[in-house]
C-alpha cells in the first residue's frame, strides 16, 4: 500500500497517476476536496481508500496491512499564505507526525520541499545539506520558511542520530508544471494560465523587468514539467538505500520569453507580449533567476533525460490543454 497526501492535489495526483501507471499500489488518497473541481484530478484513479488529513493519525494508528512508503505531498503551498500558524501546523508539524510514524514503522518517506528554502540567491542552488549551507539559506516568505524549517528538523535529527525511517527524501521542487493544476487559480503555472489567456487575444502580458542588467521577459527560472518530477520520484522508491534532500528541477533555466515564443510555434498564434508594472508588493521579493543544481542526484546515478521546455510545453499543450477533458 502506498500513502500519498495532497494525493487530490497537482503533484500528488500525478504520483498518484504514476504509480497506478506502473501497476504499484494499492493506493490511498490523503487529502481536502472541497467544493470546487480539485475531485477531477483523480476520477480517472482506481482509489483503495480516501482519507482526511486530520484523520490520518488515527487511520494509521489503527492500520493493519504493510505500507511500502508514505509520499507527503499535502501543504499549503502558496506562496503568498500570510497565517503562518496554519504554515505551522499543516507544513511543519503535520510533516514532523508522518517522519514520526514513518521512522516508528520503518517505511520510507517522501515529502515535498521546495525551491523558496534558497529564498532570493541567484547562484549556487545546489542541494548541500551541511549545517552551514542550510544556515545560509533566506527565505523570502513565510511558506519557504516553512519548508525550510522542515528540512532543518529532519536533517538535523539525523546528524543527532535519532531513529528516522528507512528512507527519507526531500524534494526541493522547482517552477513545475503540467496537467491538473487546474485547480490552483493564480498559483498555477505562467505555461496554464498564458494558455487560457490566448483564447480570447493575441497579447501576453509579462511583467516589467526592474533590473537595469536584465531586459524585460529576461527573468529565467527553472520550469520543469511534472512528467520529470514523476521519474525523479519513481526512481527514489527504486532506491531505497539512498536518503537526503534533493532538488527536482530541469537543471536549466529559461526565460519567461522563451515561454512565449514556445506557446506561440506550439499554437501557431502571432503572439505579442506587453510588458506590465509589477505590482510593488512583489517587487522587493521576485525571483529573477532560479536554476536547479542537479548533480547531487547524477552522481548517485540518477539517469533519466531531462524534458526540455520546448518538449514539456508541446507535451502539455497537445495532449492535455488543448482538450475538453485535460485531466490526467
Amino acid at each position: 500500500m502506498y500513502i500519498v497526501t495532497g494525493a487530490a492535489g497537482f503533484i500528488g495526483s500525478n504520483i498518484v497517476a504514476e504509480l497506478e501507471a506502473r501497476g504499484m499500489g494499492p493506493i490511498v488518497v490523503v487529502d481536502w476536496f472541497g467544493t470546487g473541481d480539485k475531485w477531477r484530478n483523480i476520477a480517472k484513479r482506481r482509489i483503495a481508500a480516501y482519507v482526511r488529513p486530520e484523520a490520518l493519525s488515527q487511520y494509521l494508528a489503527d492500520l493493519r496491512v504493510p505500507v511500502k512508503a508514505v509520499i507527503h505531498m499535502g501543504a499549503i503551498s502558496a506562496t503568498t499564505e500570510a497565517d503562518v500558524d496554519q504554515l505551522v501546523a499543516l507544513n511543519i508539524n503535520y510533516s514532523v507526525m508522518l517522519w514520526d510514524w514513518c521512522a516508528q514503522n520503518d517505511v520510507p518517506f517522501l515529502y515535498a520541499s521546495s525551491a523558496a528554502t534558497y529564498g532570493g540567491i541567484e547562484q549556487g542552488f545546489n542541494d548541500d545539506e551541511s549545517t552551514e549551507a542550510r544556515a545560509a539559506l533566506r527565505p523570502l516568505n513565510a511558506y519557504g520558511w516553512s519548508k525550510k524549517t522542515t528540512d532543518d528538523i529532519f536533517v538535523e535529527r539525523v546528524a543527532r542520530g535519532e531513529k528516522a525511517p528507512s528512507q527519507w527524501v526531500g524534494l526541493k521542487f522547482f517552477n513545475v508544471y503540467g496537467p491538473n493544476e487546474y485547480h490552483k487559480d493564480d498559483m498555477r503555472s505562467v505555461a496554464c494560465k498564458m494558455f487560457d489567456a490566448i483564447q480570447t487575444t493575441n497579447v501576453v502580458k509579462l511583467f516589467k523587468s526592474y533590473r537595469p542588467d536584465m531586459a524585460d521577459g529576461e527573468q529565467r527560472r527553472d520550469f520543469v514539467y511534472v512528467k520529470d518530477c514523476l521519474s525523479l520520484v519513481m526512481w527514489f522508491l527504486s532506491r531505497p538505500d539512498i536518503s537526503g534532500i534533493f532538488n527536482s528541477g530541469s537543471g536549466r533555466a529559461r526565460s519567461f520569453a522563451d515561454i512565449v515564443r514556445s506557446m506561440a510555434a506550439i499554437t501557431g498564434k502571432a503572439l505579442e507580449i506587453e510588458f506590465i508594472d509589477m505590482p510593488e508588493a512583489i517587487r522587493g521579493k521576485y525571483q529573477y533567476f532560479t536554476e536547479a543544481d542537479m548533480t547531487k542526484v547524477k552522481r548517485l546515478g540518477y539517469a533519466e533525460p531531462q524534458i526540455s521546455l520546448e518538449d514539456g510545453m508541446r507535451d502539455y499543450v497537445e495532449n492535455y490543454l488543448q482538450h475538453s477533458d485535460r485531466y490526467r
